[in-house]
């Protein structure tokens, strides 16, 4: 809104500028020379009186009751208070063009003149002292008064707009703000919010900081883009013509032509792919930010890179009246992106020492039982993802029973593969107490909380044993067995499933799959299954459907599983996963396994009984006669032992494989012998002792349902 055009509307200001002219006019007709008296009253004359009285009548609105007289037709320039321009105009004197009447003194402060006195102007001098100074100036062309009255207030909203007289053509940047030249109209002191505030204030350091406020306030787009570090460039029209660049993009990329298109002129966004960007971001008017670019040193650059940078570059879109354009804002990101790649690295190289560990605690060479074909194989996750606690293992334990265990250790990184390494060792230490399922997972649940007590882990311990051709199990919070019989039916072992380790507060128990010949079961981690997008049990039923039609050697069953499931080197989670196959074994492989058993009821018989068996069957199976007479000694202080201590009912077994001898003698005694040194004079208590002598291996255990098994292995030749 115009001030002066609105203030000239007001009925009290009409008067007093109506009074003031006619006191004016009144003194030139005393004279008797209007001419001479015109002259005077141009010159600041004897007008000053009349000018004040307008002033004091006003009580401080004289500079709004000037340009409202100025408006009203007059066109006097009352912006000093003087009138003196209406004194001409009153005469006939035409104002010249370049003058506006418009526009209104800013020092004139809008306040109440106490009665009597001269009014104030913003910069504390009357307004008799302004027009004694104008009478000492000499006039200007027509009359006008010196440069030195004129002051023209900063319009704030125009300086980034370019001056009439600036030529598009001639400056290409100065559509978008860019005047190579400063207007002295910007400066703080012609502002009249800055003369308001000083004149309230009257305090030096508040003036300082009013002046450098609006001195930053005062600075032209090229002036404040060209102290920015970061590298800017302008550009407009259709074809991104260059119409700024500041010293920080010349010192990268070298200086740039004015005018120049961007696709010969600035080849370095040509190779960075954003002339396309900046095609978009003109169209639709919306900024368009790329991350980390990186830029190869220029040939011919005054700050020539010796090592590349990375820089981050912001499109934002630019209007105005006649042309569009963008602005081209480049963060230097280098240091950032370096720190990225140092700590990448330092995560490089802690995967690297997990994996290493990891795959140094798990089995080198797995144990090859002499009933079961056993393959396994470990995935660790993706470059991304910080390798896992899983790990597997399988365990001989004598008498033709195996151990078969899989587990996974909750969390990421050395320390989980650390947990997991204990875990495994614990696992071999309790198996060689031939102990039940459940009475391992005891064992290692109670362990697990004195490893780590902020550390649980999952496992399954499962036992194959031949004689029963079942899979005993138990499991700690672990993803469940899968067993395929031969025709290809898969069934699941989803109970006796119990908390995992480390929780503590549990007792697990134990359950029982059947494995006949010709089955195959499979132990896996839940990173095989496990899907972000789709639920646990999902993922159990695709593997199953997998596992039926997956034939072959477990070595294959691994593999085939693995890429059905789509595990890859990219895949997010470790992946564990062991196969096992009871084998049909058909023409001299089954020549090669034999069983037989012999109940026994107890008495003074009972051994004659077990020595006949065993020297016949042993001579059946064709040993060689030393090994056959081992045998049937040890057989002999199996069942001489057993009788001793043990309680009917008593079973001999002896077993053959391709590999050893295996003889077992059970009774209902659970009270395990051990070995102990007999004396000279005593007639028991060497019957345990000869059996370590002479045989490879030994051990007992307890059964299922009450009672014992003591059992003792040679090793057959050439084996």
């Amino acid at each position: 809104m115009n001030f002066t055009r609105w203030s000239a509307r007001l009925p009290g200001t009409q008067r007093r500028t109506a009074a003031a002219q006619a006191a004016i006019k009144a003194r030139a007709q005393s004279t008797g020379t209007s001419g001479s008296g015109t002259d005077e009253v141009g010159k600041g004359g004897d007008a000053d009186d009349a000018d004040d009285t307008a002033n004091d009548a006003g009580n401080g609105d004289a500079g709004v009751g000037n340009d409202s007289g100025s408006d009203s037709g007059n066109g006097s320039d009352s912006s000093d208070g003087n009138g003196s321009d209406s004194g001409e105009q009153a005469a006939g004197t035409a104002c010249p063009a370049t003058a506006d009447p418009a526009v209104a003194d800013p020092t004139v402060p809008d306040q109440a003149t106490a009665p009597g006195r001269s009014t104030q102007s913003a910069s504390g001098r009357s307004t008799h002292a302004r027009h004694e100074d104008a009478r000492k100036r000499p006039a200007g062309p027509e009359g006008l008064e010196g440069p030195e009255d004129t002051e023209t207030p900063t319009v704030p909203a125009a300086r980034n707009r370019p001056s009439a007289e600036t030529d598009p053509e001639t400056h290409p940047g100065a559509a978008f703000g860019d005047v190579p030249e400063t207007d002295p109209e910007t400066a703080p002191e012609a502002d009249p919010q800055y003369a308001q505030h000083a004149s309230a204030s009257g305090t030096e350091p508040e003036r300082a900081a009013w002046k450098r406020r609006r001195a930053i306030d005062a600075l032209p787009v090229r002036a404040l883009l060209g102290q920015v570090p970061a590298l800017v460039a302008v550009v407009h029209g259709p074809e991104h013509r260059i119409a700024f660049v500041n010293e920080a993009y010349s010192h990268v990329f070298g200086p740039r032509p004015t005018g120049a298109a961007a696709r010969e002129a600035l080849p370095e966004l040509v190779e960075l792919g954003l002339l396309p960007l900046m095609d978009q971001v003109r169209r639709s008017g919306r900024p368009r930010t790329v991350k980390s670019r990186r830029v190869s040193p220029q040939q011919g650059a005054p700050g020539n890179r010796r090592r590349p940078g990375y820089y981050t570059f912001t499109c934002t879109p630019i209007t105005t009246s006649g042309d569009s354009g963008v602005l081209i804002f480049a963060a230097d990101v280098t240091d950032q992106v370096q720190a990225v790649e140092r700590l990448r690295a330092s995560e490089r190289r802690q995967r690297e020492a997990a994996v290493t560990l990891q795959r140094s605690l798990l089995p080198q060479e797995l144990e090859q039982p002499d009933d079961l074909r056993v393959a396994a194989t470990y995935q660790p996750g993706g470059t991304d993802a910080a390798v896992g606690g899983d790990w597997y293992d399988v365990i001989t334990l004598g008498a033709g029973r195996t151990a078969l265990v899989i587990g996974d250790v909750m969390g990421r990184g050395v320390r989980a593969a650390a947990v997991m390494g204990q875990l495994r060792t614990a696992v071999r230490a309790y198996a060689r107490l031939d102990l039940p399922p459940h009475e391992v997972l005891q064992l290692l649940d109670g362990l697990a909380a004195e490893i780590d007590a902020s550390q649980i882990a999952t496992c399954v311990y499962a036992v194959h044993d031949p004689n029963e051709g079942c899979l005993r199990y138990a499991s700690a919070g672990h993803v469940p067995i899968l067993v395929r019989d031969a025709d290809g039916t898969v069934h699941r072992a989803s109970e006796h499933t119990g908390p995992p380790l480390g929780t503590g507060g549990w007792l697990h128990t134990s359950g029982s799959l059947p494995l006949p010949e010709g089955s195959t079961a499979v132990l896996y981690t839940d990173g095989l299954i496990e899907r972000r997008d789709a639920d646990i049990d999902e993922g159990v039923a695709a593997l199953e459907g997998a596992f039926a039609g997956a034939t072959g050697s477990p070595d294959i069953i691994c593999d085939r599983l693995l890429r059905a499931l789509g595990i890859s080197e990219d895949h997010d989670d470790d992946v564990a996963l062991l196969v096992f196959q009871h084998p049909v074994r058909t023409g001299p492989d089954a020549e090669l396994f034999h069983n037989a058993a012999l109940d026994l009821l107890g008495g003074t018989e009972a051994a004659p009984r077990a020595r006949a068996f065993a020297s016949g069957v042993l001579a059946s199976w064709r040993f060689p006669t030393e090994l056959r007479d081992l045998g049937v000694l040890a057989a002999s202080e199996l069942v001489a032992n057993s009788l001793q201590h043990g309680t009917p009912p008593m079973r001999l077994l002896l077993r053959r494989t391709d590999r050893r001898l295996i003889i077992e003698v059970t009774d209902g005694d659970e009270h395990l012998p051990r070995r102990c040194r007999a004396e000279p004079a005593d007639e028991a208590g060497r019957g345990i002792s000869i059996i370590a002598t002479i045989a490879s291996a030994w051990g007992s255990r307890r059964t299922q349902g009450g009672g014992k098994s003591v059992w003792c292995e040679f090793a057959l030749p050439g084996r």
